[in-house]
């Protein structure tokens, strides 16, 4: 059954209005302190989050963190410029490669690819997929690990549950550093950390638990992303990113 979107549609100004008062109301009153810290991802949800905290509190106590690592798309960072540049916000970059290197994070995930693709070579991009079919399938679904050469050449094998586990393990730990950079650059500021998550990842538990799930605040927290989407226009989020 279709449901209509008009069901999701939403006053973006009254509902841009009452999230604007549950954020000043957070920063000044639930935790007293003096403005706002945002991870800016490139994506809609940390835009609109930043641009609701600019109207809450002013864009003088709303900092914006930047937090690439070794693969990260240049685009993200790209379009989270664009954002920051469009509020008029102070912000700041912290490359964390490092940090994931000391925990072992890119040795713990090439380990594993390896051990499907032995022959691989260094240059490589890869994603852990399920089959798009799942509502047809009468047999279990498993995940598949999918590496594509710089050749441009794809491969596929099916991940045991083990080695599922350990990726994505490892693949946290990027999630958890970014947090305790967040919380890094709120504290030395007597500011706190506000989160970007929508509804469906909240109802998912899309989100990494004291990672991007540890934050003082979730303003979009009762949000289909459809509905971000409508907030994102009124707020004038830049092109690109919507």
């Amino acid at each position: 059954m279709k449901i209509s979107s008009e069901i999701l549609r939403l006053d973006p100004q009254a509902v841009s209005e009452k999230l604007e008062r549950f954020i000043r109301d957070n920063v000044r009153k639930t935790f007293r302190k003096k403005g706002i810290v945002v991870g800016i991802s490139g994506g809609l949800d940390s835009a609109v989050t930043a641009a609701l905290s600019v109207k809450a509190v002013g864009g003088e106590r709303v900092h914006g963190v930047i937090l690439p690592e070794e693969d990260s798309n240049p685009v993200s960072r790209e379009y989270a410029l664009k954002a920051i540049e469009s509020l008029g916000i102070e912000y700041n970059e912290v490359n964390i490669t490092p940090v994931l290197e000391v925990f072992g994070v890119y040795e713990k995930r090439d380990r594993i690819v390896r051990k499907y693709f032995p022959d691989l070579g260094d240059d490589y991009r890869f994603r852990i997929t399920l089959p798009q079919d799942l509502l047809e399938r009468d047999r279990l679904n498993v995940y598949h690990l999918e590496v594509q050469e710089n050749s441009g050449e794809i491969m596929e094998a099916r991940l045991s549950r083990d080695d599922y586990l350990e990726m994505m393990a490892a693949n946290d730990i990027k999630q958890r550093v970014r947090m305790t950079q967040l919380y890094y650059e709120a504290e030395k500021r007597h500011y706190i950390v506000c989160g970007t998550t929508n509804l469906p990842e909240t109802v998912q538990g899309f989100f990494v638990k004291f990672g991007d799930g540890g934050v003082d605040m979730e303003p979009l927290g009762d949000l289909y992303k459809t509905q971000v989407y409508q907030l994102g226009e009124y707020l004038e989020i830049p092109r690109e990113i919507l």
